[in-house]
C-alpha cells in the first residue's frame, strides 16, 4: 500500500506546478492521467534538453523528468466533444488538476462550478501565476516572471551590476510543495464532511514566503535590501571561490573569530592570516575584497573536492558548486537512491528523480517513464472510461483526440 493508493487524478496542468504535483501524487500510489493536446501539447515538451539534441515531443528531458508514473492521453478541449469527454474524466477522478489563466477552464465549461454538477465533491487544484481572483489575476506569466514579482532579482547579482535572474522558474518549484500540503488538507475535509473543495494556488504569493525577513525588514525599518553578490552582511570571507580545473568552485562562509581559527588552521596559516586587518569578523569585512583575492590564490592551486574536505575537517562550511555530472555522482545522493533510471520508449534510459522528503513506511516509487503524447489513449478511454470501441474510432477519426 502506498499512501495515495486509490486516489484517481485527472491533470489537465502544463509545465512545471500542476505537472509536479502530479508526479508526486503518482509517485506515492495515484492513478494520474496526464490530459494534454497534440495541436496544443505541455509547453514543456518543446523545452530543452533534448535527447541527442533533436527536438520532438516526445524528446524533452524536461517533460520526462516532471511526468514520470502518468498515463498520458490526448484530448482536444477546442473541439466541440472535447470537455463532454473531459467530464466524463472528471466523474471517475477525486482531484483535478489545471494551472491554465484563470477563466480558461470555465469557458470550456470546466471551472469549478461546472466540475462540482458532474462530481460534488471534486478537488480542483487551480494554479495560476497570481491567483484566481484580483485586478492582476488574468495576467500571463511564467516562473521566470514571478521571480522577480516576489522579489528575488532584486536580491540577485552585483550592487554594480544590473540585476541577475534566478536559474529557472523559480516560483514553478517551491509552489508544488505548498499545494501539495493545501491537497492533503482537502483529502482530509473530505474524507471528515464528504466534500470537496476549489484550491486557488498563486505562485506569486509562495514565492513571497521565502522573502519574509526582506519583507519585514521594510514594515519595521523601512529598509530595502539590494544586491550583494555573493558577500554576507556578517561573514567573511564568503563566496565561491575559483579551484583547480575548468569553471571548478567552491564556496565557502567564515561567521566568526573562532571559524577564522579554524580556517587559518585548515589552510596551514599561510603568513597573510596573521595581518592584523584580518584579526577580527569587523576588519575582515573592512578589507574582504582583498581578503576574497588570497583566499582565491589558496583554492585556485585545489582540487573544489580537496577544498571542501580540509575545510569541513575543520568544521568551516564549504561546499562545492555541482555541475549535473556531480550531481549524478554525489556519493550522499547514492545513498539515498535519489536518481533512478527508467526507460522511455522514444528516448531511451534516462534518470528520474525521487521526492526530496522519504515515507519510511510507504517510500515513493518510480515505476514508468512519462508517457509519450497520446500513448495511453485506448486504455484510459475504453478500460478506465468504459468507452465503446466504436465510439472511441469514431472521435479518434472526428479529431476529438488530436
Amino acid at each position: 500500500m502506498n499512501v495515495f493508493d486509490g486516489i484517481k487524478v485527472a491533470d489537465f496542468s502544463w509545465v512545471a506546478v500542476g505537472p509536479l504535483m502530479g508526479k508526486l501524487l503518482a509517485d506515492h500510489g495515484a492513478t494520474v492521467i496526464k490530459i494534454e493536446s497534440p495541436s496544443r501539447p505541455d509547453a514543456l515538451r518543446s523545452m530543452p534538453p533534448f535527447k541527442d539534441r533533436i527536438a520532438g515531443l516526445d524528446r524533452s528531458g524536461f517533460y520526462f523528468r516532471y511526468n514520470n508514473n502518468k498515463h498520458g492521453v490526448s484530448l482536444n478541449l477546442n473541439h466541440p466533444q472535447g470537455p463532454e469527454v473531459a467530464k466524463k474524466l472528471v466523474a471517475w477522478a477525486d482531484i483535478v488538476l489545471e494551472s491554465y489563466v484563470p477563466g480558461v477552464m470555465s469557458r470550456w465549461g470546466l471551472g469549478y462550478d461546472d466540475l462540482v454538477k458532474v462530481k460534488p465533491d471534486i478537488i480542483m487544484v487551480s494554479c495560476s501565476s497570481q491567483g484566481q481572483t484580483g485586478p492582476h489575476a488574468s495576467q500571463i506569466g511564467l516562473g521566470q516572471q514571478l521571480a522577480s514579482l516576489s522579489g528575488f532579482t532584486q536580491l540577485t547579482g552585483w550592487p554594480d551590476r544590473e540585476p541577475a535572474t534566478l536559474y529557472g522558474a523559480y516560483t514553478d518549484f517551491v509552489t508544488p510543495f505548498f499545494g501539495m500540503a493545501a491537497l492533503v488538507a482537502a483529502l482530509d475535509y473530505r474524507r471528515r464532511k464528504g466534500a470537496g473543495q476549489h484550491i486557488d494556488l498563486g505562485q506569486y504569493e509562495c514565492g513571497l514566503q521565502f522573502l519574509s525577513p526582506v519583507v519585514l525588514d521594510y514594515l519595521t525599518n523601512n529598509r530595502e535590501w539590494d544586491r550583494a553578490g555573493n558577500t554576507h552582511p556578517n561573514a567573511a570571507p564568503h563566496g565561491a571561490y575559483r579551484c583547480e580545473g575548468n569553471n571548478r568552485w567552491c564556496v565557502i562562509a567564515v561567521f566568526n573569530d573562532e571559524e577564522w581559527k579554524s580556517f587559518c588552521s585548515a589552510i596551514d596559516s599561510p603568513p597573510w592570516t596573521a595581518y592584523s586587518r584580518f584579526a577580527t569578523s569587523s576588519s575582515r569585512k573592512e578589507n574582504e575584497a582583498e581578503l576574497d583575492r588570497l583566499v582565491e590564490q589558496w583554492t585556485c592551486h585545489l582540487p573544489p573536492e580537496e577544498v571542501m574536505r580540509r575545510l569541513q575537517a575543520n568544521g568551516v562550511s564549504a561546499g562545492i558548486i555541482e555541475n549535473g555530472e556531480d550531481l549524478h555522482n554525489d556519493p550522499q545522493l547514492a545513498h539515498r537512491q535519489h536518481f533512478q533510471v527508467l526507460c522511455h520508449p522514444e528516448m531511451g534510459a534516462g534518470s528520474c528523480e525521487l521526492p526530496a522528503f522519504e515515507l519510511s513506511k510507504t517510500p515513493a516509487v518510480l515505476q514508468t517513464s512519462a508517457p509519450c503524447i497520446g500513448k495511453d489513449n485506448e486504455y484510459v478511454y475504453t478500460k478506465i472510461l468504459g468507452m465503446a470501441d466504436e465510439e472511441f474510432v469514431q472521435m479518434l477519426t472526428e479529431g476529438v483526440f488530436s
